[in-house]
């Protein structure tokens, strides 16, 4: 219950600041682009990214590509997601262990509903054993104890035509999102954490030039094995994105990140293509 008051205060006063913008996620321009559509679509595609950051945090360590499909139908969206890093990387253990992690991998399940300037989102996030796929978590496996898929609620405002401010609120509320165990970890106790992620953004377009420049914000009202050991701003940026012609039928979006992280004091460059 404390966690839930102090998330609520700091919702209260990190949506009152006029300086609040976020990085926009590729699923919420799925559904961004299929707001207005009142009949079926499917869509599909991946993204090419340099580094996979995600809020503020370095996943991975590797250049990666993210698949993507989606339904939609008057307002909901159905939808996966997925990361695949092109090469190994290790996890830091104590000041001098290290253990090979393998090739990231993740699939993400999510559905949504979209009124007017709101959604409303479930998330079921869950990654696999680098080193083999089809060993290590179970995916089938929904006890809250042993389970390796962690549930996330959010809720967002997507902002209008006339002003393009995005406020999104997500809390992880079931499965692997532990609290602090008696030597005051983050993530080895028995009870859900309940981690909570804030973040804003505002979209800017020079029609002059054809890109579009989001700058963006994003951060925790207290500690976590997601996001940091304490309350503070975890993703600080800017996303410049274009669309490049390469025929007359066909255009190759990209976009380049600035994204730093002031908690966990790293700093990134990211590029990516969609294909």
């Amino acid at each position: 219950m404390k966690k839930i008051l102090i998330a609520i205060i700091f919702f209260l006063v990190f949506f009152d600041c006029p300086l609040l913008n976020a990085q926009d996620e590729k699923v919420f321009e799925e559904i961004k682009a299929q707001k207005d559509s009142t009949g079926v679509t499917l869509n599909f595609g991946a993204d090419i990214m340099s580094l996979y950051i995600w809020r503020g945090y370095d996943i991975g360590n590797s250049p990666a590509i993210q698949p993507n499909l989606n339904f939609s139908w008057n307002g909901l969206n159905i939808g996966a997601w997925g990361s695949y890093a092109f090469a190994k990387h290790t996890i830091l253990i104590n000041d001098s262990t290290y253990i090979d992690a393998g090739n990231y991998a993740e699939v993400d399940l999510y559905i949504s509903y979209t009124f007017k300037w709101f959604t409303l989102m479930v998330f079921d996030y869950f990654i696999m054993n680098g080193l083999n796929s089809n060993e290590g978590n179970r995916y089938f496996d929904y006890n809250n104890k042993t389970t390796g898929h962690t549930f996330e609620g959010t809720l967002s405002f997507d902002g209008t035509d006339t002003f393009p401010l995005q406020l999104i609120v997500s809390t992880l509320f079931y499965g692997d999102d532990k609290d602090k165990d008696s030597t005051g970890v983050y993530g080895l106790g028995t009870k859900n954490n309940f981690s909570t992620y804030f973040e804003a953004s505002y979209t800017f377009n020079i029609d002059k030039i054809g890109v579009e420049i989001k700058p963006f914000i994003g951060g925790t009202p207290f500690g976590s094995s997601w996001y940091g050991p304490k309350a503070g701003v975890t993703n600080i940026g800017m996303t410049a994105q274009k669309t490049i012609e390469i025929t007359k039928t066909y255009s190759l979006p990209v976009q380049v990140s600035l994204i730093t992280n002031p908690q966990a004091q790293s700093a990134f460059l990211v590029f990516g293509i969609s294909l």
